[in-house]
């Protein structure tokens, strides 16, 4: 992180809890899929993780409503604790028949991960001005794909010497851990704010927002597009690295690492491109990055998949960048947690249709073919965001200038820089 920001201890103590929570993530993730390949012996059944976890998305509108009328900071803490007890059922998983726990907690952990995403949005507006968003967003990004390098491979090391139950365990005291880091936090100066509305208006509020935004709108009709064809991934990665490059499943964790370096590149270079060439234009880049990088992985050799999965990693932290901080800059704090979470819905949802769309193809159809609809699909949605990147530029019909923390630390003679 930038020195001026990490001087700041609301932000430091921030990262600190993050990075951990994130690194349980990078290496929990992939775990839940090998795990159930390892106890199945099927591709289709460890591809049907993916589903477990995007599910709940379907909610997430009912959860934003609910994240507006509380302390995100709150949330946060009682959210990780929460993660690192549900995690406990993993420790009976032993054989087959018990793969329905693993699937169960995915659901959970997919819960909360949305939420957690939304709450971590809406402290970041309260914590900093605008000028800050989008340099914070990408040192996160940036760390959290860069975790992608040691994760999966420290998850996949730990699975195959101490089986999975370990890794629960490990990923577990990761959520203790961030929740004592942000529990530490002072907790910003603003009351929560209270809808007038009915509760069918409160609940459709960030739905109208997304539609009635034109900046909003068109990019979420192209992070559906991409993401519809998205979660085919999850089951090409596996035949990708069986039929392709005639390797073990736990060789994923090698292709996740050469994406988590990708990441971390594009992490850095996030905010400068979007300073470049705007919100829109940033993610209209990186979806076309992203659909380069998995034409690549057809190649059935290694140094191009690698390269592949390079590229597709850089153009993803790029893009999802560019995507959260264009709603926190066009969307008040009052409502950033049912927007945040309308969003997930409109990508998560049709993600989790391609997944199982994925997984019940993958066993009858080259995934040289899949690879290709996920190609042009990805491309197709930078191309349609392209042209209408000024939108960004554009002053959002309402801006909501609370004071962040970061102003009242200004106003107080306390400035960062």
């Amino acid at each position: 992180m930038p020195g001026a920001l990490w001087r700041d201890r609301e932000l430091r103590l921030l990262t600190v809890g993050l990075t951990t929570g994130m690194a349980g993530d990078s290496v929990m993730l992939l775990t839940f899929a090998v795990w159930v390949k390892s106890l199945t012996g099927s591709t289709a059944s460890a591809a049907m993780v993916m589903p477990c976890l995007a599910g709940p998305s379907a909610l997430a509108p009912l959860g934003g409503w609910l994240l507006d009328r509380v302390s995100k900071r709150r949330f946060l803490v009682h959210a990780n604790l929460v993660a690192a007890l549900i995690l406990l059922p993993l420790l009976a998983v032993r054989d087959r028949s018990d793969v329905w726990i693993i699937y169960v907690v995915a659901a959970l952990y997919g819960t909360l991960f949305v939420a957690t995403a939304a709450a971590l949005n809406g402290l970041l507006k309260e914590l900093l001005d605008d000028d800050m968003l989008v340099a914070v967003n990408g040192t996160l990004q940036g760390i959290k794909e860069g975790l992608r390098v040691a994760g999966p491979l420290t998850g996949a090391a730990l699975f195959a010497v101490l089986g999975g139950a370990a890794v629960a365990l490990v990923d577990a005291v990761t959520f203790l851990v961030a929740a004592g880091s942000i529990a530490a936090i002072r907790p910003p100066r603003f009351e929560v704010r209270r809808g007038g509305s009915s509760w069918r208006g409160e609940l459709s509020a960030g739905v109208r927002h997304l539609v009635d935004d034109p900046a909003l709108r068109r990019t979420m009709t192209a992070s559906a597009i991409a993401w519809l064809v998205l979660g085919l991934g999850e089951s090409v990665s596996f035949a990708i690295v069986e039929r392709g490059l005639h390797r073990p499943p736990e060789f994923l964790g090698v292709l996740a690492c050469a994406q988590g370096a990708g990441s971390v590149a594009g992490g850095l270079a996030s905010a400068r491109a979007v300073r470049r060439v705007g919100e829109m234009g940033a993610l209209a880049v990186g979806l076309c990055a992203f659909g380069a990088g998995t034409a690549l992985c057809a190649v059935a050799a290694l140094p191009a998949v690698l390269a592949g999965r390079v590229v597709a990693g850089a153009g993803f932290a790029v893009g999802m960048v560019a995507f959260v901080t264009l709603l926190q800059r066009r969307t008040p704090a009052p409502l950033l947690g049912r927007v945040s979470t309308a969003a997930e819905t409109f990508t998560s949802g049709p993600q989790t249709i391609s997944i199982m769309i994925g997984a019940a193809l993958i066993a009858a159809v080259d995934h040289r073919l899949l690879l290709g609809v996920m190609a042009v699909g990805m491309v197709g949605a930078g191309l349609h965001l392209w042209p209408h990147r000024h939108l960004a530029a554009r002053a959002p019909a309402h801006v909501d200038r609370s004071p962040t923390m970061i102003d009242i630390r200004r106003r107080d003679g306390n400035d960062l820089v």
